[in-house]
């Protein structure tokens, strides 16, 4: 097997042969024998919970629970938003939410476009 298809036959998407000695190919994580054909490497993977979570998060449009996903996020706002009425605009603490919601969204904006 060439090491274009080494690749591919693996699933790896970045795949780049370190080294070759011999009969044994060298890549991140792992060997390959050109001989035998086996290939010997290390795979990470979350566990399975945490990947279930990853999935849900990573939600595509054509995917059943997409729309679960954004009535979630605009519940999640409408909670964040309507905090602001617990508390009498004067108070010291609506004026200490107000600074905390603030360095909140420059924070979000310096982290996106970082």
């Amino acid at each position: 097997m060439q090491d274009e298809d080494l690749g591919r036959a693996l699933g790896k998407r970045a795949f780049k042969v370190d080294k070759t000695e011999g009969n044994l190919v060298y890549f991140e994580g792992g060997t390959y024998d050109k001989i035998t054909g086996q290939a010997s490497y290390i795979e990470m993977k979350m566990p399975l919970i945490l990947d279930n979570m990853n999935k849900l998060h990573k939600m595509h449009s054509g995917h059943p629970l997409y729309w679960l996903n954004i009535f979630f996020g605009i519940a999640l706002l409408f909670f964040a938003v309507s905090a602001f009425w617990m508390f009498k605009p004067k108070t010291p603490i609506f004026k200490k939410g107000l600074y905390f919601a603030l360095g909140g969204i420059v924070l979000t904006v310096v982290l996106l476009f970082v």
